[in-house]
């Protein structure tokens, strides 16, 4: 099997079953309860929480613990429904290629959508352009789970900074908050939430060889937040519900071995994905590779056939045990095109004949060398077929 979804799914790494597996069967206990071995349950919880934000530069009181980044996205953005308690008007901006789930709130609260270049950069004239003394939230992912683009997130802080010095000064009392999905991020390129200027970060477990359906969101000090499911109050009154202690240990261990080993990782990446990328030029159909070369995780490898139908290729490589996708998992299973690949400009037959590549820790040199040369195979016979 070659596997080239990683954008979608990664596999728990063996350090991080290793920490979890006596939480499961011998330290079992509820990290509420009062007696002395729950207790120590709740301190191996509270100390793999603080491990897990000192990775982003945060302490672990800051971090509420979510079942995953759509949930950690749903309660980020409670923080909108709480400013608009005292200011009814108060508006949203996402970015038009931010994931499903954070699309999808947009639309809740009628969110303005901010443009990209054809890289999938964000258009910065555009924000300023948008941003007006009723915006109260900006929702921009650190990188994009389709194309891997990465955003200048301090950039944007600085443009969101501005605002509000000059809201201080004309009296508008209407708060800015800033929050970014770092979900596909997290393992791959290091992460400062001070320097990157946020109020309130997206982590996932499932992007960085952690268990799924297990989550993070970074809350800033001055943000508010509603909570989003009544019961016990644990994490902070935020996320009622008996504490996921298998599932955070899981995480923390994956991600500092993640950020131990992020600068060889990448390097490893940007070898491949060059053996990659020599084979895909072989094709008989002219490859065209998504996204902004200078700002991309090093992993991701997405590229355009213009006129081949993708979903075939995909097909046809299955068979051979080589696994890759169309695009985002949630998006691909309905049938429905890339909200991303629109957004960046390409047109129907570009969208049809796009493959998101994704690599990760188990590929090898040979494996891209292998893949490559099958996928052109597949568009050989694909063009037969014509």
């Amino acid at each position: 099997m070659i596997y080239l979804d990683y954008a979608s799914a990664t596999p728990v790494s063996e350090k991080a079953i290793k920490a979890m597996w006596p939480y499961f069967n011998e330290d079992f206990f509820n990290p509420s309860a009062p007696y002395l071995a729950a207790k120590h349950v709740r301190e191996d919880y509270e100390a793999a929480k603080a491990e897990l934000a000192h990775i982003i530069g945060a302490k672990g009181d800051d971090l509420v613990i979510t079942a995953g980044a759509t949930e950690a996205n749903n309660l980020a953005f409670s923080a909108l429904d709480v400013i608009k308690t005292e200011h009814k008007n108060s508006q949203a901006l996402v970015l038009e290629t931010e994931h499903a789930s954070v699309l999808e709130l947009g639309k809740k609260y009628q969110a303005g959508l901010i443009k990209v270049d054809h890289t999938g950069l964000i258009d910065l004239v555009d924000l300023k352009r948008k941003l007006t003394g009723n915006t109260a939230f900006v929702s921009v992912a650190l990188a994009n789970n389709e194309i891997g683009t990465i955003q200048p997130l301090a950039e944007i802080a600085e443009i969101i900074r501005k605002e509000r010095e000059t809201r201080l000064i004309t009296g508008n009392p209407i708060p800015l908050i800033f929050h970014s999905d770092a979900s596909q991020a997290l393992s791959l390129i290091p992460i400062s939430v001070a320097r990157l200027g946020v109020d309130l970060m997206t982590l996932n477990s499932a992007k960085v060889y952690g268990p799924k359906g297990v989550g993070a969101l970074y809350q800033g000090h001055q943000v508010r937040l509603q909570p989003i499911s009544a019961g016990g109050g644990q994490e902070k009154g935020l996320r009622s519900g008996t504490e996921n202690v298998p599932g955070l240990i899981g995480f923390a261990a994956a991600a500092i071995e993640a950020k131990a080993h992020q600068n060889g990782a990448r390097k490893r990446y940007e070898s491949m994905a060059k053996i990659l990328k020599a084979e895909l030029e072989k094709s008989p159909v002219a490859p065209a590779f998504l996204g902004n070369k200078k700002h991309q995780l090093a992993n991701f490898c997405p590229v355009s056939f213009p006129g081949i139908d993708a979903e075939r290729i995909i097909y046809l490589l299955e068979e051979e045990e080589i696994y890759l996708s169309t695009g985002a998992a949630c998006a691909a299973s309905k049938g429905v095109k890339s909200h991303v690949l629109k957004a960046i400009g390409l047109n129907d037959a570009e969208i049809a004949g796009s493959l998101r590549i994704s690599l990760g820790l188990q590929n090898t040199a040979e494996d891209m060398a292998v893949a490559g040369q099958r996928i052109v195979a597949a568009i050989s016979k694909e063009l037969a077929r014509y």
